[in-house]
């Protein structure tokens, strides 16, 4: 476990504060350790969902099948033929 030496404060109403005590000792932890939990789990729920993209199953199928069958390139198909045709490597 990581050593834990940074130190964070927050102001909380005389209200929140029973209430996160309560939490706590319903828990069985100390009030730091439950606002630490709490704190770290509902930070990761927000970062997974900024960084998550979630689509409609039906838009997801369609991309696949879009990728299955890619457009035509013609210059694409033209360079590919070229390099096949050119030696890369030459005997000394």
């Amino acid at each position: 476990m990581a050593v834990k030496s940074d130190r964070m404060e927050a102001r909380v109403s005389p209200e929140e504060r029973d209430r996160i005590e309560r939490a706590a000792s319903t828990a069985g932890i100390s009030v730091s350790a439950f606002m630490v939990s709490a704190a770290v789990e509902r930070a990761d729920q927000i970062m997974a969902e900024a960084t998550t993209t979630t689509v409609p199953a039906d838009y997801f199928d369609d991309l696949l099948a879009a990728l299955d069958q890619p457009e035509r390139a013609p210059r694409l198909a033209k360079a590919a033929e070229r390099t096949r045709r050119q030696r890369r490597i030459t005997a000394r």
